[in-house]
């Protein structure tokens, strides 16, 4: 099980990932509407650490651009 900061910068011009320090920026190309910059984060997360999309949870920051992720291997 790993628990990492995120910092979600949502409507990018692409996905990526930026690691400064224990911060991860996740550029996201959803918007931060209705839960789909989320939703994007959290397949985002499965692909890049090759684990299923339940797997990742959204423990701190649901509606804040700062969030704080658990990955695990369920």
């Amino acid at each position: 099980m790993i628990k990492i900061e995120v910092k979600v910068i949502p409507r990018a011009k692409q996905n990526l990932l930026k690691i400064e320090g224990t911060l991860h920026k996740i550029y996201l190309t959803a918007p931060a509407v209705d839960g789909k910059a989320n939703q994007a984060l959290v397949a985002f997360l499965a692909e890049h650490f090759d684990v299923s999309k339940s797997a990742i949870e959204v423990i701190k920051g649901l509606k804040s651009r700062n969030k704080i992720v658990i990955i695990g291997d369920n």
